[in-house]
C-alpha cells in the first residue's frame, strides 16, 4: 500500500487545474501493479484484488444512503420550522402542520390541533398582526441565523454552489469548497433558509451538499482520494443524485449531472450515477418526509392535452426564455453592486434586512405567504382534487387572478434581489415558482375563455360538458419552461416532467415550451445562470459543448517565452529552487538548455518540485548549496522521480557574465558573475563556461563530499505541444478533449510559449475583460508609481492591479502554468509602440511585463528588481471575488 502512495500521490494546489491524462496514467500504473499481483497469487492479493474492484459500489452505496438521509433531514426539519412561523401542533410540538392535521384540514387550512400564535398570545383564533409580527420575526431569525452560520464557520457554503461544482468536474481545484465544514453548515443552513421564506431554493444547494458527500468518502478508499481524475468520476455520481432527492426524479438527476454539469462522464460513470441516484431515492423514500410522494409537489393528470394548446405552451416557452435573461442580466448587476459597495462590510445585516422585508410583504399574499413547495403543489393540482385558496372558483377568478399576477412580479423581483446574499441559496425552485404562477394565470384565462366561447374554431377538439383545459397542465410547463430559461437545459427537464407526472401524455408539450424557452434564451446570451457565475468569477472552465470561433493562433494566445519562468537543466542549486518556489509563486516551470539557447527539454511543477526537495531534505539532509540537475543521468534512486547521490568531484555551478542577471541576484546587476551571500568564492576558482551561460568552479575545498539533487525523473519531457501557428479552435479542443493542464508552443524544439485554460478565455472574451479593467482602473485614483528596473523606468499603476489579476486570472493559484501568479506590470510604451512590436492581443490584454529572476531562472530576458517583485508579491489575487481570502482545508 505504501508503494501505491508513493507512486500515485496526485498533489494539486489550490486553485490550480488538474492534468487528467496523467492522472490517468497513474490510475493505468496502479491496474497494472495489482495485475502483477494477481498473478503472483495467495489469499492477501486475492483480498486485494476483490476489494479493488467492489470498493467503487461500496463507495457509492455510502454517499447514495448519506444524500438520501442528508435530504430527507433537510425536508423534515424545513417543513417543521416553516410551520412555526404561523403556530405549533397542540399534540406534538415537534412535528409539521401537513403531519398535525391529516385529514383534518378546514377551508381556512386549519384544523383544531394547530394552534396559531394569536390563540396562544391572545386566546383568541384569527388576529392577523399577531400572527404577522411572529411570522416576520422567525423569517428573519431563521435567515439571520443561517447567515451567520455561513460568514462565520463555512464562507464556501453561501450561494448554490452548482458553477463551482461544474469548475470542479471540469477540473479545477478549490480547495475547501468540497470539505466537511462546507458540508456540516450547508446542511445545517438549509432548513433554516427555507423556512426563512426567502425567494431561494434548496435544490440547487443540494447539488453542493451531494458532492460535498461524495468528496468525503473517498477519503477511505485511496483508489480515488488519491487521484483528482477519478475522483470526480464519484462526484459526477453524486452530483446527479442530488438532483434525484431534490426533484424526486433519479433518470432526470442522471441526465442533469450529463447535460449540466460533468465534463467528462464515461459509460462506467453513467452506471454509477443510475445507482447512487436509484440508492439516495430509495432511501428518501424509506424516510417518506412527504407521506408517500417523492417531492411535495409530485401530481397525477387524467385529462389528455390538445393540440390548439400548442401555441399557449410556445406562449409559456417564450415566457421563461424572456424571465430566465431578465432576472439574469439584474442580478448579474445586483451582485457586481453587492461586492462592489458597503453592502460588502455588512452581511448579516443586508441578510436581516431582505429577510425581514420579504417577510413584511409576503405575508400580505396568501400566494407568497406559503412555502414554495406548497406553492407549486397547490398550482399544479387538477381542480377536482380540490380547492387550492379558490384558484378553482370561478366566482372569484379575477381577484384569484389578480393576486397571483401580483405573486409573481414579486417572486421575480425578490429573486433578483435575494440571491447572491450571504445564505445557502438555489435558482431552481424560485424560477419555477414565477413561471408555475404564469402558467397558473394563463391556465385559468385559456379555460374561462373556452367556458365562455366553446363554440371557437379553436376549442373544437373539446368535448361537450366536460372539462377541456387544464390550467394546472399549464402551471407544470410554466415552470418547466422558466426552469429551462435560467438553466438552458432540455432533456433532463422532460425527464424530470415525466417523473413527477407519471405520465407520458406531456413529454410533446414539455419539449415544446422548454425548446423555446432555451431559443428565446440563447438569441439575448448563451449560458444559464450555472454559466453566468462561472464568467462572473471568472473561474478557468471550458464548456465541452460550446464551440467557441475565435480566429487566432497560438501564438496571439499564448503567455509568450519572454515572460515565463524558465530552469535550466545545470547551473541551479537547491537555494534556487527554493528561491524560486517561494518567490515566483508559479505553478510550474519550463525547463530550457539556458537562458541563451531555450531548447525545450521538458516541464516541472511546483508540486513536484516541493514534494522532491522535503523528501530530499527529509531523509538525506541535502543542503541548500547542493547542485540540481534536470537532465543528468546517474546517482543512487531515493525515491521515484529524483536521486540523491554523492558528488565528491562536482562543485557548485557558477553563471558567467553572459547570462542574463535576475531581481534575486546578490551582486550588483550586469556584474561579470553572480553569487548568493553564502557562495561567495574567490576570482580564482573560476574557469572558462561551457558555451551555454554555465561555468564550473574548480574549487575542491568547497563541497568535497556533498550531495547533488537529480530531478530529471519527475521532467515531464513530452508535454502536449503545438506549432505558433495552430489555430486557437483545434488548441481548445485538445484543452476539452484530452484535459492537460498546459500546452506548450514551440518551434523547432525552441521554447515560444506556453498556453493554459486562462489564456484561451482571455482570447475568448478580452474586450469584455478589457472593458472591466479599464472601468475599474477609472474608478480608482491612486497615483502611479515609478520604480527602477535595471536602469529604466517602468510605470506601475497600482490602482490597476486588481483590476489587471482580474482581468488575467494570473493571481493566486490561478494559472497552472509557468504564468505568473503576481500581476505584471506594464512597460512605459504607448499603444502605438507597444502594437508596433507586435505584441499579441491576450498580452495586450494582460499587460507587458518585466523580465524577472536570477541568473539560473527566470525570464528570457531578466531585468527587474527585487524590489519591483517584493511589491508586487503584496498584491492579493481578486479574480475569485471573496472566494481567493477564504481560510482553506483539506479537499
Amino acid at each position: 500500500m505504501d508503494e501505491d502512495v508513493e507512486e500515485d500521490r496526485a498533489i494539486y494546489e489550490d486553485f490550480t487545474t488538474i492534468d487528467w491524462m496523467k492522472d490517468l496514467m497513474r490510475d493505468y500504473r496502479r491496474q497494472s501493479r495489482r495485475q502483477t499481483r494477481r498473478q503472483a497469487g495467495g489469499k492477501v492479493n486475492r483480498m486485494h484484488q476483490l476489494f479493488d474492484a467492489t470498493q467503487s459500489w461500496i463507495l457509492i452505496s455510502m454517499i447514495g444512503v448519506s444524500i438520501g438521509l442528508v435530504a430527507g433531514w433537510v425536508d423534515v426539519v424545513a417543513a417543521w420550522l416553516g410551520d412555526i412561523r404561523f403556530g405549533y401542533c397542540e399534540t406534538e410540538w415537534h412535528i409539521s402542520k401537513s403531519i398535525c392535521c391529516t385529514g383534518q384540514l378546514d377551508a381556512d387550512a386549519g384544523c383544531p390541533p394547530w394552534n396559531d400564535w394569536s390563540s396562544v398570545i391572545l386566546r383568541s383564533r384569527g388576529w392577523g398582526f399577531v400572527n404577522w409580527i411572529f411570522y416576520v420575526g422567525f423569517s428573519t431569525l431563521f435567515a439571520t441565523t443561517c447567515a451567520f452560520l455561513v460568514t462565520n464557520l463555512a464562507p464556501y457554503a453561501a450561494g448554490s454552489g452548482s458553477a463551482e461544482v461544474k469548475t470542479i468536474l471540469g477540473g479545477f481545484i478549490i480547495k475547501g469548497f468540497l470539505g466537511t465544514k462546507t458540508l456540516i453548515v450547508k446542511a445545517a443552513g438549509l432548513p433554516l433558509m427555507v423556512a426563512s421564506g426567502l425567494a431561494v431554493g434548496k435544490e440547487g444547494p443540494m447539488i453542493h451538499v451531494a458532492c460535498c458527500i461524495g468528496n468525503v468518502f473517498p477519503r477511505l478508499f485511496p483508489k480515488y482520494w488519491r487521484n483528482e481524475a477519478r475522483k470526480r468520476e464519484i462526484l459526477s455520481a453524486a452530483s446527479g443524485a442530488g438532483i434525484a432527492v431534490a426533484f424526486g426524479a433519479p433518470i432526470g438527476g442522471v441526465l442533469f449531472s450529463l447535460e449540466e454539469l460533468s465534463s467528462f462522464f464515461p459509460a462506467k460513470t453513467m452506471v454509477r450515477s443510475f445507482f447512487c441516484a436509484l440508492v439516495a431515492t430509495v432511501t428518501l423514500l424509506l424516510i417518506d418526509p412527504y407521506r408517500g410522494k417523492r417531492v411535495l409537489y409530485q401530481v397525477e393528470y387524467s385529462r389528455p392535452w390538445h393540440f390548439f394548446e400548442i401555441i399557449f405552451f410556445v406562449i409559456l416557452g417564450v415566457f421563461g426564455g424572456l424571465s430566465g435573461v431578465l432576472v439574469m442580466a439584474v442580478n448579474k448587476r445586483v451582485q457586481n453592486f453587492r461586492k462592489s459597495s458597503w453592502l460588502k462590510q455588512y452581511p448579516l445585516q443586508e441578510v436581516a434586512a431582505i429577510a425581514a422585508g420579504t417577510a413584511l410583504v409576503c405575508y400580505l399574499n396568501i400566494f407568497t405567504r406559503v412555502d414554495s413547495s406548497d406553492l407549486l403543489e397547490g398550482l399544479f393540482r387538477e381542480c377536482e382534487e380540490s380547492d387550492y385558496h379558490g384558484i378553482c372558483s370561478r366566482n372569484g377568478r379575477p381577484r384569484v387572478i389578480a393576486l397571483l399576477i401580483t405573486a409573481l412580479i414579486m417572486r421575480i423581483c425578490l429573486t433578483m434581489v435575494t440571491f447572491g446574499i450571504k445564505i445557502p441559496a438555489g435558482i431552481f425552485i424560485p424560477s419555477m415558482v414565477w413561471g408555475g404562477l404564469f402558467g397558473r394565470v394563463m391556465g385559468m384565462m385559456v379555460q374561462s375563455w373556452q367556458e365562455h366561447d366553446p363554440t371557437n374554431i379553436l376549442f373544437t377538439a373539446c368535448l361537450p360538458d366536460r372539462p377541456c383545459v387544464t390550467p394546472g397542465v399549464y402551471a407544470l410547463l410554466g415552470a418547466i419552461g422558466a426552469l429551462g430559461g435560467v438553466t438552458r437545459m432540455t432533456l433532463s427537464l422532460t425527464v424530470v416532467m415525466f417523473e413527477l407526472t407519471g405520465t407520458l401524455n406531456y413529454i410533446i408539450p414539455c419539449m415544446v415550451t422548454l425548446m423555446t424557452a432555451k431559443i428565446v434564451g440563447d438569441l439575448f446570451e448563451k449560458g444559464g445562470f450555472a454559466e453566468m457565475q462561472i464568467r462572473m468569477n471568472r473561474y478557468p472552465f471550458l464548456d465541452p459543448r460550446e464551440d467557441e470561433v475565435i480566429g487566432l493562433t497560438a501564438s496571439e494566445v499564448m503567455t509568450p517565452s519572454d515572460e515565463l519562468v524558465c530552469f535550466v537543466t545545470l547551473g541551479m542549486t537547491v537555494a534556487d529552487i527554493e528561491e524560486a518556489l517561494e518567490q515566483a509563486l508559479y505553478k510550474g516551470f519550463p525547463v530550457v538548455k539556458s537562458m541563451d539557447n531555450l531548447t525545450l527539454v521538458g516541464y516541472i511543477s511546483k508540486e513536484d518540485l516541493k514534494y522532491a526537495l522535503a523528501k530530499a531534505k527529509s531523509h538525506h539532509g541535502i543542503r541548500p548549496t547542493a547542485p540540481v540537475f534536470f537532465d543528468v543521468a546517474g546517482g543512487t534512486t531515493l525515491l521515484r522521480g529524483f536521486s540523491v547521490a554523492d558528488a565528491p568531484l562536482l562543485s557548485p555551478f557558477v553563471v558567467d557574465g553572459s547570462s542574463p542577471l535576475g531581481a534575486y541576484a546578490t551582486a550588483a546587476p550586469f556584474s561579470p558573475t553572480v553569487f548568493y551571500e553564502d557562495d561567495r568564492p574567490s576570482s580564482a576558482d573560476f574557469l572558462t563556461g561551457d558555451g551555454e551561460g554555465v561555468t564550473s568552479r574548480t574549487s575542491h575545498n568547497h563541497h568535497a563530499g556533498g550531495k547533488l539533487l537529480q530531478l530529471s525523473s519527475f521532467l515531464d519531457r513530452s508535454p502536449l505541444f503545438v506549432h505558433p501557428k495552430m489555430s486557437v479552435e483545434l488548441v481548445m479542443d485538445l484543452f476539452k478533449k484530452l484535459g492537460p493542464r498546459y500546452i506548450v508552443v514551440q518551434y523547432q524544439g525552441k521554447l515560444k510559449g506556453l498556453i493554459t485554460k486562462k489564456d484561451i478565455l482571455i482570447a475568448m472574451y478580452g474586450a469584455e475583460e478589457e472593458e472591466h479593467a479599464a472601468a475599474i482602473a477609472a474608478q480608482n485614483s491612486n497615483p502611479t508609481i515609478l520604480t527602477s528596473v535595471g536602469g529604466a523606468a517602468v510605470a506601475t499603476a497600482t490602482a490597476s492591479f486588481r483590476s489587471l489579476i482580474a482581468l488575467t486570472g494570473t493571481g493566486a493559484g490561478s494559472t497552472p502554468s509557468g504564468s505568473p501568479h503576481l500581476p505584471r506590470t506594464a512597460k512605459a510604451s504607448s499603444p502605438a509602440a507597444t502594437a508596433a512590436a507586435g505584441m499579441s492581443r491576450a498580452r495586450k490584454l494582460r499587460g507587458a511585463t518585466g523580465a524577472f529572476g536570477s541568473s539560473t531562472w527566470g525570464t528570457a530576458a531578466s531585468g527587474s528588481s527585487r524590489d519591483n517583485l517584493a511589491n508586487q508579491e503584496g498584491m492579493e489575487m481578486d479574480a475569485y471575488g471573496d472566494a481567493a481570502k477564504l481560510p482553506s482545508e483539506e479537499f
